[in-house]
């Protein structure tokens, strides 16, 4: 382990953490299109983060969240909690499985294509990241109101490719191709 611009602070996030890392956030028999996301994260220099953790919250694929906020009459199933948490490994990469999710509504009632919420902890940070994954090719990205907000040429940095293990999203923490990321 090495320390980088981005590292200054010990590695806290997996004293005591690692039992709630489940890499499979949808149990067998949840309705909608399995999905695996791979990648890595990686800072400033181009070095891997290998302690940094990923927290995901979606809908399900009926565009229903597993929260008592989400108040809509839509199919949910008791199964599927629409979260999770995963690690990065010594070379900055994560997988997780999953499923697509359904569109949900933006503030303003518009649909937002599916995407997946993601927070980024880790060392040297003291604030956390946000970021969303969207699927590359989903028509529903042209109409979606934040991904409107965020510049032409930086667009791809949210968009998750077919590969050959699936999907592939890395996250650039800053300097050329960073990732973008929301204030909330």
């Amino acid at each position: 382990m090495y320390t980088t611009s981005s590292q200054t602070i010990g590695p806290y996030l997996h004293i005591g953490m690692r039992w709630l890392v489940d890499e499979n956030f949808a149990a067998p028999g949840v309705a909608g299109e399995r999905v695996t996301v791979s990648g890595r994260i990686v800072d400033g220099d181009g070095r891997p983060v290998n302690d940094a953790m990923l927290e995901i919250w979606q809908a399900n694929a009926a565009g229903k969240y597993a929260h008592p906020d989400d108040p809509r009459t839509l199919p949910q199933d008791e199964r599927f909690s629409g979260f999770g948490r995963v690690f990065t490994d010594e070379d900055g990469g994560y997988r997780f499985h999953t499923i697509k999710p359904g569109r949900v509504p933006s503030a303003d009632g518009r649909l937002q294509a599916p995407h997946l919420n993601v927070t980024i902890f880790m060392r040297g940070m003291l604030k956390h990241l946000i970021t969303r994954i969207y699927f590359d090719g989903d028509d529903a990205n042209a109409d979606d109101p934040l991904l409107a907000t965020v510049p032409r040429e930086r667009v791809t940095t949210l968009m998750a490719k077919r590969s050959a293990s699936g999907l592939q999203w890395n996250v650039i923490l800053q300097g050329p191709g960073e990732t973008v990321f929301f204030e909330l």
